[in-house]
């Protein structure tokens, strides 16, 4: 074997791992992260599917809502009472103790500027464009991109996506690094001595290498290594064994490894990360299957908070906002079918929590939007905008013009203390 020793570019830009997506990760790449005035965080979690509001924020019993939702509404009863009646889907039990904190608060019967045509595709990237229509200006880019490039004293616009590919919402013009908790690859001998080779002369880069096979290896089904322990001696084995026996086996699964990747970065240089929860897409049997989705999203907040500690979780917001919303009406598989209206949730130790905002519009059938749907009453836009604004200080006119062209930021709802 040629003995030649690579610096980092010529590593990453090589095929020496054709075939492994690890040579994307930040933890071997080099990485910075969006850095501003100030200490405040903004987290944004995209929950994929279309979650109901209406089951995640349950609205006073009624016979309106038992007609309409005749085995929904019978189902887990919950005594999580938020305010006006309003109550808290049980398998959210965990975030109760958030509201009561004045920790979480909920936006009512709000939604993106898309009507009608209630496609997942074209939903989730108006949500994560910010724009009010699909194929206009920003179309390509994120808004939280877009964001990030009015940061207020920031040198580096660089963001954090956490994912297995970029999100629209932080696609642009500003830098972006991914990360993914499930990274799957086998390492032969030599390619383990291949790597070491690598790695001899530059100690950061072969730290950072083995924390990504630390990370890795926690990934179900995935990180497996396979090496001669007789071949590959020195430095880099000692570290990446360390990492392996920090990590070990019990790390959670991939939603709480994002969450505690995405606070340790907050805890340093970070100000802003992003990442989805999927599995909200409930057309069947909704009273078993919105249950995980919404545990994973307990979970993940629930762990941000424990991780970021409580001076840094007291200077950060997190948004965690839909497509869209669901049918008022359940359907035949005691589902429910794509819809408008829903609910966005804030959560963090900065907020003025313990409340419930927007306006509710009613169920009756003419309050419905196109007769069928919850009827949208806000803008879910409006809310990043004033949480952008309240934690960063961008202008009004960045935030209307750039950051959500064409959004109105209205009055402010005061969302942080």
């Amino acid at each position: 074997m040629n003995d030649t020793v690579f610096n980092r570019r010529s590593f990453l830009s090589s095929g020496l791992l054709a075939g492994c997506s690890i040579a994307a990760s930040p933890l071997v790449t080099p990485v910075s992260f969006a850095a501003t005035r100030g200490e405040n965080r903004l987290v944004v979690i995209i929950l994929r599917g279309g979650m109901d509001g209406l089951d995640f924020l349950r609205p006073p019993n009624s016979e309106m809502m038992t007609r309409l939702r005749p085995t929904l509404s019978q189902a887990a009863p919950s005594e999580m009472m938020l305010a006006e009646g309003f109550t808290l889907h049980p398998g959210c039990a965990p975030l109760y103790e958030l509201w009561q904190a004045g920790e979480l608060d909920i936006v009512q019967a709000v939604s993106t500027p898309y009507r009608h045509k209630r496609s997942h595709f074209d939903g989730q990237d108006l949500l994560e464009a910010g724009t009010a229509t699909l194929g206009g200006a920003g179309e390509s880019d994120g808004w939280l991109n877009r964001m990030l490039q009015h940061m207020p004293g920031g040198e580096m616009v660089t963001a954090y996506a956490i994912g297995a590919d970029p999100m629209l919402l932080s696609r642009g013009a500003a830098e972006v690094e991914s990360w993914s908790p499930d990274v799957n690859f086998v390492l032969s001998s030599q390619g383990a001595r291949l790597m070491q080779l690598t790695m001899e002369r530059d100690p950061e880069m072969a730290r950072s290498l083995a924390q990504a096979f630390a990370l890795a290896s926690d990934a179900p089904g995935g990180g497996v290594i396979e090496v001669d322990d007789s071949e590959v001696m020195g430095d880099f084995d000692e570290m990446m064994a360390a990492q392996m026996t920090a990590k070990g086996k019990s790390a959670g699964s991939a939603h709480q490894r994002v969450a505690s990747f995405a606070a340790a970065q907050l805890r340093e240089e970070a100000r802003v990360a992003c990442f989805s929860l999927g599995g909200f897409d409930t057309h069947a049997r909704q009273a078993k299957t919105l249950q995980r989705p919404l545990e994973r999203l307990s979970d993940s907040l629930l762990t941000l908070k424990s991780e970021l500690g409580a001076e840094v979780w007291g200077k950060t917001t997190v948004l965690a906002m839909t497509e869209f919303g669901r049918t008022v009406a359940e359907n035949g598989s005691k589902g429910t079918d794509h819809g408008t209206g829903g609910s966005m949730i804030l959560a963090g130790g900065a907020l003025r929590g313990g409340r419930l905002l927007g306006q509710w519009p009613g169920l009756a059938e003419e309050d419905l939007f196109e007769r069928r749907d919850l009827m949208p009453t806000d803008d879910v836009r409006r809310y990043a905008g004033w949480a952008i604004r309240e934690s960063f200080g961008l202008s009004r006119q960045a935030l209307e013009t750039a950051v959500f062209p064409g959004m109105s930021l209205g009055d402010s709802p005061a969302l942080l203390s």
